[in-house]
């Protein structure tokens, strides 16, 4: 019995630690700007009390969110995600540095053009660090696909 106790609440821990690292929920979306431009929306939506960190950070900190695109022939991308929201800069006692960070919830946009009038995809993955004022969950990778339409 004891053995059985001992292993659900291990399987109960694991759970509950498990889901706290998909916290943030991700919505991925494309909109057509001209004939062969696109806008990418990323957006990131954060539960109260946590932060997401912004793509520009300074070495020795909290893992900054970054955007890794996939190759397609077809698609070529124009420069790297702007993020729009509102940013909060501050020092951070934890990695005594400055950072910069959204809470609540932030776009990533991200302009592209397409060769040609054909309909494809744009996949990838970004990977991001959120912390609250308590503490900070490992960094976490989501993939995405978005199509061009």
């Amino acid at each position: 019995m004891r053995k059985l106790f001992t292993f659900l609440l291990a399987i109960t821990f694991s759970t509950v630690a498990f889901s706290q690292t998909n916290l943030v929920i991700w919505k991925f979306s494309s909109k057509k700007l001209a004939d062969n431009k696109y806008e990418l929306t990323m957006t990131a939506t954060l539960p109260a009390g946590w932060h997401i960190y912004s793509q520009n950070m300074a070495d020795g900190g909290p893992e900054p969110t970054k955007f890794t695109f996939g190759k397609n022939a077809l698609v070529t991308n124009t420069g790297k995600p702007k993020e729009v929201g509102k940013m909060i800069k501050k020092h951070d006692e934890n990695f005594d540095i400055d950072v910069a960070y959204y809470a609540t919830k932030v776009d990533f946009v991200q302009t592209v053009t397409v060769k040609g009038k054909i309909k494809t995809n744009v996949s990838g993955e970004v990977k991001y660090m959120i912390c609250n004022e308590y503490k900070c969950l490992p960094p976490t990778t989501t993939k995405f696909n978005i199509a061009l339409k």
